[in-house]
């Protein structure tokens, strides 16, 4: 975890945004800038991190249905960029945007929910055309 507490995220960076062909390249950082400097609330933080990556999870630490949300996106081609929810303000805040409960899954910016509403987009055959058209799929 970076100084400053709060977020912790296994890709954390200052490396410039990522294209999709460094995304399908396996780039170990995804540019996303988890505390910056000036104590950022955390309504703002979230929303930042949202627009910063195509597909975010907003989790606990050892939530088995993240581990399933992570598994669903990687076998059809998308890697998700997940935030590791650790102060009661941050996890309020996440589950306000999205409008659900952690985790919370955003694609392209916008809520779609948690574990039920990522299956409900797979099982409509939603899922794929959405990932493809914010570029989070590659080829």
């Amino acid at each position: 975890m970076q100084d400053g507490g709060g977020v912790s995220c296994a890709v954390a960076g200052e490396a410039p945004a990522p294209t999709p062909a460094s995304r399908c390249a396996g780039a170990g950082l995804l540019g996303l800038t988890i505390n910056p400097p000036g104590g950022e609330p955390p309504a703002e933080r979230i929303g930042r991190l949202v627009r910063e990556s195509p597909v975010v999870i907003f989790a606990r630490r050892g939530c088995c249905m993240c581990h399933v949300m992570r598994r669903l996106l990687a076998a059809v081609g998308a890697h998700a960029t997940v935030i590791e929810l650790d102060e009661a303000a941050e996890e309020a805040a996440a589950s306000a945007a999205a409008a659900a409960t952690v985790p919370a899954l955003f694609v392209g910016g916008l809520p779609v929910g948690g574990l039920d509403g990522l299956m409900g987009l797979h099982l409509s055959g939603h899922l794929v055309p959405r990932l493809r058209e914010v570029g989070a799929l590659c080829g």
